[in-house]
Parts: C-alpha cells; sequence; structure tokens
C-alpha cells in the first residue's frame, strides 16, 4: 500500500485534554507546550499533565528542552466520520450507529449491554484505548494509543445459525480478506481466533453472544488488530511470552488506521450476510489455506485443564479442530493451542 499524507482529525471540544493533545502530536512532529497551550486554550501545566497521561496510557512520547513534545511515531487518530465515509453505500446503510471513544473500558462490554440493532443490521464502537480490554479467556489486551485498532461490532440474527460457534472462524477469514486488501500477503489464522504474521500474533478476535434457544441471536464480535505498536511495547508484549507483530511488521509504513478499520467493518458485515444465509460453508476453503497449524505438533488444553497431544489436521465441516492423536483423531470444540517444537 503506498504511503500517503494522515488526515487530521480534531477531537470534539468536549473531548478529554489528553485525546486532544494526542490528536496534534499524531503527526509525529515537535510542537512546543507554549503552542499546544495556546491552540487549545489551556494552560502549560495542563499540557504537561496530558502528557504524562499519554505516557502513562502506553504512548511513546518524547518531551525535549526547546522544542516540545513529539510522539515516537506518526499515526492517524479515529475517526467515526471518515470510517463511515469509506464505506460502500450499500454497507453504510447496514451501520445503525458507529461511534469512537477516547477510552473505555471494554468496546465488547459496551456494545453486550446495548439492546441491539434491528435485525441486518450493526452498531460499531471503536476506541484508542481499552482500559478493561479483552482476549479469550479474560487475557488482557495491551494496545496503546494510535497503536491498534480496537473494534466492537454488533450484529442481531433472526434466529441462532446452526454453525454459530464457528463464527470465530468466519471473521478471521473476514479479517484476512481486509488485510489482502491493504497489501498484506502472508497473515495466517491460528484456530480457533488468533490472526498471525508468522509465528507472531497480529490481531484477536473475540465473540460474545446473548441468545435465546428459540429466538433472535445478539452477538457482538471483538477484534484487536496491532497496527503499529513500537518496539517498546512489542518488547513487554514479548516478555509476556507472547511475541507480537504490527502491520509496520507487515510492510505497510504509516498505516492509515481509519480505512484500516473501514476494511474491516466492511469486510465483517459482508461476511455476516453471507454466513446468516450459508452458514460456514463458503468459508471453510478459505480458513483451510490460511490454517497455521495444519501438520503441526500441538497440544490442545481444555476448559476442564486436561490436554491432548497430537498433530493438527485442520477443521472439520463445522469449524471444529481436528487433531490426530496416538488415540485416534479428536474433535476440539474448543480450547487453547500451542505448538510444540519439532
Amino acid at each position: 500500500m503506498p504511503r500517503r499524507a494522515l488526515r487530521r482529525v480534531v477531537p470534539p471540544s468536549g473531548a478529554p485534554l489528553a485525546a486532544r493533545v494526542f490528536a496534534r502530536l499524531a503527526d509525529g512532529r515537535f510542537h512546543s507546550g507554549e503552542q499546544l497551550a495556546g491552540e487549545l486554550r489551556v494552560s502549560r501545566s495542563a499540557v504537561w499533565k496530558a502528557a504524562g497521561t499519554l505516557r502513562a496510557l502506553g504512548a511513546g512520547l518524547h518531551a525535549v528542552r526547546n522544542r516540545g513534545y513529539r510522539l515516537d511515531r506518526t499515526c492517524e487518530p479515529l475517526d467515526a466520520g471518515s470510517i463511515r465515509a469509506l464505506l460502500p453505500r450499500a454497507l453504510r446503510e447496514r451501520v445503525a450507529k458507529l461511534e469512537t471513544t477516547w477510552s473505555i473500558a471494554s468496546t465488547n462490554s459496551a456494545l453486550l449491554e446495548r439492546a441491539g440493532p434491528r435485525s441486518g443490521t450493526s452498531e460499531v464502537l471503536l476506541a484508542e484505548y481499552q482500559s478493561a480490554g479483552r482476549g479469550r479467556r479474560g487475557r488482557a489486551w495491551l494496545a496503546p494509543p494510535g497503536g491498534a485498532i480496537c473494534l466492537s461490532l454488533s450484529w442481531m440474527f433472526r434466529a441462532v445459525p446452526p454453525d454459530l460457534g464457528a463464527l470465530g472462524l468466519v471473521i478471521g477469514v473476514c479479517a484476512l480478506r481486509a488485510l489482502e486488501e491493504l497489501g498484506v500477503r502472508h497473515a495466517s489464522l491460528k484456530w480457533p481466533n488468533d490472526l498471525l504474521l508468522g509465528e507472531r500474533k497480529l490481531g484477536g478476535i473475540l465473540i460474545d453472544l446473548r441468545a435465546e434457544s428459540a429466538g433472535p441471536a445478539y452477538v457482538v464480535i471483538g477484534i484487536g488488530l496491532n497496527v503499529t505498536l513500537g518496539e517498546r511495547v512489542l518488547a513487554k508484549i514479548a516478555d509476556a511470552g507472547l511475541p507480537a507483530a504490527d502491520l509496520v511488521s507487515a510492510g505497510l509504513a504509516a498505516p492509515p488506521r481509519n480505512r484500516v478499520a473501514a476494511g474491516l467493518i466492511g469486510a465483517c458485515l459482508r461476511g455476516l450476510m453471507e454466513f446468516e444465509q450459508r452458514g460456514l460453508k463458503p468459508f471453510i476453503e478459505e480458513w483451510r489455506g490460511a490454517d497455521a497449524l495444519r501438520g503441526r505438533p500441538v497440544d490442545v488444553k481444555v476448559v476442564e485443564g486436561t490436554s491432548s497431544r497430537g498433530l493438527a489436521r485442520g477443521i472439520d465441516l463445522h469449524g471444529a479442530l481436528l487433531v490426530e492423536t496416538a488415540q485416534g483423531m479428536r474433535r476440539f470444540i474448543s480450547g487453547d493451542v500451542t505448538v510444540r517444537p519439532v
């Protein structure tokens, strides 16, 4: 994807001061405290405190005497209007509400508490920072302001789809489609819902469900995608035993996050409509083609704490992981998978 100038996003006047300082610094250049204070109509002390808040949230921010403040990388602040404008008209009509916020506990949790949109439409919520962002099994998701896409998208199914348990796999395929449109060619999928670049985690998917046995099914789909984390955050994640990658690692220079977000939203909306009509079947071959585990020795740990060892043999027609063990072929509908050294 060719590099292009990033559009300046101006947060509303009621946004937190840290958000407004962040937007001014998003160009990666030095801005003096005096200049920022004048533009934002606050004191220099208030700017200094806002800079401290950004550091506390994980943003790489430099302060140099006689030069001012600068972020360690350029980034594009999220903007709901820009994202909506980048969606094709037919898909814009499917989005009942699209919002961005500076900070929230969890975008998934926030949408899950809502009544939900009418059938066939969606609500989308994005945040620059999540104080309680969740991965699978309650794991924390690290993403400093400007470094990632933290996106949740809701959808109301008229009835519970037969393959609903495989929705995470479908969204994985949709995410890969969006990444390919951006020029990312070598991402893969790790069952059940991780996006990988080589052996490093590029993103993850979290599905929350609220449904009745015979009624409609309300799902909230969370996607966390690393865009430009920076060396310090990547090292911190690696120290926790989970090596990570970002879109910059994939060769994209200064990825425009609003375009990335619009691509993910559009691909997911198309995928949800297809999934509601045809289930998992249209997505299986794409998923198998991107399978990062197939043929590799793995350990599978299930919720109860027991684990199985064998060779990963792909997924079945319902999205379950197949593992060839010493006792025969086993089928897993959930679990954590670890690749064992050969």
